[in-house]
């Protein structure tokens, strides 16, 4: 009977989870057209706790729709813009001199715009290596580190960068170990002739809807622990494993596409990713248990940009993508 009632707590709990995110997608959907899947694939990313890249020429709403995001989440939103003078003080924030109340001098900690839950990177390959280098510590360990003193960053926390794809003048390529920290890398898709009519329509009116806070973070934090639960059966755990040892071409899983077009595979970052993100994609198509659908819509998101291409695929106008389909395709036919 426990264990009955237990199940039932459970299913509840993962039913308000998809609810919530139902919800959240209704209000950002206001003053966002269209880029369903991409607002989807933010917030499992954000859910699972981690960092998305979003890559898209400019002016497709990248920074519309993570402001959007902190008003109906209810999250502080901070937007820094990077060039290539900015300096890593300017992001993680320094020690300025003070005076306390008996006049003596003293330094004391402004903190940087990196003190948020959402952290807009705006062309973050504008920036020099050294300043990408302040992100890693916040990514990674959600701290900030000045001097001899470490800073826990506010929580929950989520950088979502952005970069364009095609003015390579003047920008500086993340690092491997950088694109690493970003769970998720998604490509901002062009909208369609109707869905470019609504952007128009919406941005040169008089008025925009109002938008309603959904959630908060608290319930997110909470929103985190709840789909830790989901179970993984072992066949797709195990699919799952072998489809990140299938990145790498020395690996006695790796696929023939995989032999031929992959210099570099995934790191384990990758695999923990693929787990994570699959259980929270499981519980929005309405299912308590990962499905091997649920590993293969993931996939792209986690794998594309933990997957370096050699250069007969750059040659031959491969995609990270195109390699990711085709050893999905070669794992389940073997």
């Amino acid at each position: 009977m426990e264990t009955r009632e237990n199940s039932l707590k459970q299913e509840n709990s993962l039913k308000h989870v998809a609810d919530t995110v139902s919800r959240v997608e209704a209000e950002v959907a206001k003053h966002m057209v269209g880029q369903k899947e991409l607002i989807r694939q933010v917030l499992i990313c954000m859910l699972a706790g981690g960092n998305a890249l979003l890559e898209g020429v400019p002016g497709l709403g990248k920074t519309r729709l993570v402001k959007t995001l902190g008003r109906v989440m209810d999250l502080k939103f901070s937007r820094i813009q990077f060039t290539p003078d900015l300096m890593p003080a300017d992001i993680t924030g320094t020690n300025i001199i003070a005076r306390d109340e008996e006049g003596a001098g003293m330094f004391r900690f402004q903190p940087g715009p990196i003190f948020g839950n959402i952290i807009l990177a705006d062309e973050i390959n504008r920036a020099t290596p050294k300043t990408q280098s302040a992100l890693l510590e916040a990514m990674q360990e959600q701290t900030v580190t000045v001097g001899s003193n470490t800073y826990k960053l506010p929580q929950p926390f989520f950088v979502l960068a952005t970069q364009n794809p095609i003015e390579m003048e003047g920008t500086y390529p993340l690092p491997e170990a950088q694109l690493d920290r970003f769970l998720f890398k998604l490509q901002v898709p062009f909208p369609s002739l109707k869905e470019l009519a609504d952007i128009v329509t919406m941005t040169t009116g008089s008025e925009e809807e109002t938008l309603n806070k959904v959630t908060d973070a608290g319930e997110i934090l909470s929103i985190r622990e709840t789909v830790k639960e989901v179970p993984v059966a072992t066949p797709v755990m195990q699919f799952a494993m072998k489809l990140v040892l299938a990145t790498h071409a020395e690996s006695e899983y790796a696929t023939a596409t995989a032999k031929k077009y992959i210099r570099f595979g995934s790191s384990p970052r990758g695999a923990q990713a693929l787990i994570a993100t699959a259980r929270i994609r499981a519980i929005l198509e309405g299912r308590y248990n990962v499905a091997f659908d649920d590993i293969k819509y993931v996939a792209f998101p986690v794998l594309r940009h933990r997957v370096l291409l050699n250069f007969e695929a750059l040659s031959e106008g491969i995609t990270p993508d195109n390699v990711i389909a085709e050893i999905i395709k070669e794992l389940e036919n073997s």
